[in-house]
């Protein structure tokens, strides 16, 4: 019975670091949710004007409209300018450099 209650002892405080580590994510901010609102009403959402029958496909569609503005405002924020496409290619071999030697 004694080793049970260690085993329980010993898997309870191995087990409580993961899940301290559950709930990392903060919740938002007022501020953040304001922000997110006018994001959402600027991609055309107009929250007074829409039907019960229209809400969802109304809000879902300003989200993903937000959603692709901010993917294309994040694109490329490294400063190195994007991906190269392409190749090239320089020199040649020895023999067609000097044929004649």
């Amino acid at each position: 019975m004694q080793s049970l209650v260690k085993a329980v002892a010993v898997l309870v405080i191995l087990a409580a670091p993961a899940v301290s580590f559950a709930q990392a994510e903060q919740p938002l901010t007022r501020a953040e949710v304001k922000a997110q609102l006018k994001q959402i009403e600027q991609a055309g959402y107009q929250p007074g004007k829409s039907t019960d029958s229209s809400y969802p496909a109304d809000i879902q569609a300003a989200e993903a409209r937000v959603a692709a503005q901010n993917a294309t405002a994040q694109a490329d924020t490294t400063g190195y300018g994007t991906t190269a496409t392409g190749s090239s290619q320089a020199g040649g071999n020895a023999e067609s450099v000097n044929p004649g030697q």
